[in-house]
């Protein structure tokens, strides 16, 4: 599988996500941010990014597809709390 075929997959389902992809072969990752997820249970979350993907699911041209999503808010408050654990020393 090509990262591409996944990522243009999943955004022809999901227009004006984000989809950050990490992965290789048959084995992927997907972070997918989109405001479509607003309400929705985690559940129909990931049904939704599964859906354009099934087919290869179904054929083993992927094996392995771990999803993790978010709307746009939690998104950013997820990063913000990253950046946040940081402490920077000065010398």
């Amino acid at each position: 599988m090509e990262t591409m075929e996944i990522q243009q997959a999943i955004e022809a389902a999901i227009p004006e996500a984000q989809v950050y992809l990490e992965g290789e072969g048959c084995n992927f990752s997907a972070i997918v941010v989109s405001e479509v997820f607003q309400g929705l249970p985690l559940v129909k979350r990931q049904q939704t990014v599964l859906a354009p993907v099934s087919h290869w699911l179904s054929s083993g041209a992927l094996h392995a597809f771990s999803v993790k999503t978010y709307t746009l808010a939690e998104w950013e408050n997820r990063q913000a709390a990253a950046a946040g654990g940081l402490v920077q020393i000065q010398p």
